[in-house]
């Protein structure tokens, strides 16, 4: 809602009737649900330079969490006063609070005191002289409320919290609990919210390449003071670049280990930082830590300072590797527990710890080369049904069987599925066989054997 609407007693809901009543000169238009939503969340990228941590409160609000954060500018105060000085030279008509808790705040920015800070654990108190509506009720629990003349918050503190949810439905005893700090309220951030965050503000905007490579070591300096400090590491650092457009792109570095040197985080991001658009200056960088992990130094020997491990030396070049091909595109075979061949691996972080597995049984060997799928066989001779087979067709080449090995009879793993989805069409019997020529091969004929039907034979893997 506008300003000049308010100023004409004009508000969200308004009959239209009693809007013409009011100003018969009003034109209307079809309401863009999607545009407005659109807008609210580049808004919501935009207040990232505020707070890592924001959420959308649709249609026309937000939610910043601002805990650890508001030393960067002073303060709440001095925060809330930036935060109002720059929403309003952009012309954006608002309400906002600061309190303990999303509900509270919610509460003071629709029908408090605009600008309003609540002190720490002061919500009971500062709420008291709010309506009921303030706490976000369904409109069965508010029409209840307002028939039973309850006009003010402090009348429903007053009442016993058994009686509360009885006549007003748990859904309203739990959003008092959240407006005071009883439970919590989950937002859906459009950005998982990091706790490590450092920002750098500029007298002047900025645009030059050099410029932005220069401010991207100096933030990630700051925020790697503090991990040093705290004895943290991080996985993963985001770099935003707030331009005074309101647009804020970003660019992300990865660490294949936990890791707080700001010179190779920076080296890392130089590449990508080339391709960001200034725009008309950039006037605020911030850079998020996450996926944090505890770091401290590593001693070998008691002789010795401390030494890089064998991994500490693959670290930067699958750091370098990892953010110049994708995260996507460097990985690591880790072991799982599975019968299934293709579920007993899966790709893992390059130098994370695999996991431990039992390995396979001896007596039923798997293939050094197993395929990602099974290639078909043509010709396959065979008695039936559990004889292997004593020859078989494979890319165009007919393979003559001088030994074979099995069956060994491997099924899905049924507990992982609704049982009416189990089928004995997933049953597959494997067979280790060796050709005339030497060489090694794993193959097997899915499904149980039916003397109405050809059995089809697959490749799955080479041995050797």
């Amino acid at each position: 809602m506008s300003l000049e609407a308010a100023r004409l007693s004009l508000y969200p809901g308004q009959k239209a009737t009693d809007a013409f009543a009011i100003l018969p000169e009003l034109q209307t238009a079809e309401a863009e649900p999607q545009a407005d939503a659109a807008a609210l969340e580049a808004l919501v990228d935009w207040c990232v330079r505020f707070s890592p941590a924001v959420a959308a409160d649709p249609p026309d609000g937000l939610f910043l969490d601002i805990t650890g954060v508001a030393h960067l500018w002073g303060g709440e105060a001095e925060l809330l006063e930036a935060f109002r000085g720059r929403l309003l030279a952009n012309g954006l008509p608002f309400r906002c609070a600061i309190a303990d808790t999303p509900a509270a705040a919610w509460a003071f920015a629709h029908y408090g005191e605009d600008g309003a800070i609540i002190p720490p654990n002061d919500q009971r108190e500062a709420m008291a002289n709010l309506p009921p509506t303030a706490l976000r009720l369904d409109e069965d629990a508010a029409a209840q409320i307002e028939r039973l003349g309850f006009r003010r918050l402090s009348q429903l503190f007053a009442l016993p919290r058994g009686p509360f949810a009885r006549r007003f439905g748990k859904a309203a005893l739990m959003r008092l609990d959240q407006a005071l700090g009883r439970c919590g309220e989950a937002l859906a951030y459009r950005r998982p919210p990091s706790a490590y965050v450092a920002r750098l503000a500029f007298a002047e905007p900025i645009s030059a390449p050099e410029d932005l490579a220069r401010v991207a070591f100096d933030v990630a300096q700051k925020l790697c003071a503090r991990l040093e400090r705290e004895s943290k590491g991080g996985r993963r650092f985001e770099l935003f670049f707030h331009r005074l457009d309101g647009q804020s792109p970003s660019v992300t570095a990865g660490l294949a280990l936990p890791g707080r040197d700001a010179r190779r985080i920076a080296k890392l991001l130089a590449p990508k930082i080339e391709a960001i658009d200034p725009g008309f200056g950039i006037e605020v960088v911030t850079m998020t830590a996450s996926e944090i992990e505890t770091l401290s130094g590593r001693q070998t020997r008691l002789d010795r300072a401390a030494q890089p491990a064998v991994e500490d030396g693959l670290s930067p070049l699958i750091d370098r590797l990892t953010n110049r091909l994708g995260e996507d595109r460097v990985w690591r075979a880790i072991p799982l527990e599975s019968h299934v061949p293709e579920l007993s691996v899966a790709r893992g972080r390059p130098l994370a710890t695999p996991p431990e597995a039992r390995p396979w049984d001896p007596q039923a060997p798997r293939p050094v080369r197993l395929f990602r799928r099974p290639e078909p066989l043509e010709d396959v001779m065979a008695l039936t049904p559990d004889d292997p087979p004593r020859q078989f067709r494979w890319r165009g080449r007919l393979h003559r069987i001088a030994r074979a090995e099995g069956p060994e009879r491997i099924a899905e793993e049924w507990w992982k599925r609704e049982i009416e989805a189990v089928s004995v069409t997933h049953v597959r019997d494997y067979y280790r066989v060796e050709d005339a020529e030497g060489g090694r091969f794993w193959l097997f004929r899915s499904g149980l054997y039916e003397a109405a039907r050809p059995a089809k034979w697959w490749l799955h893997g080479l041995f050797g």
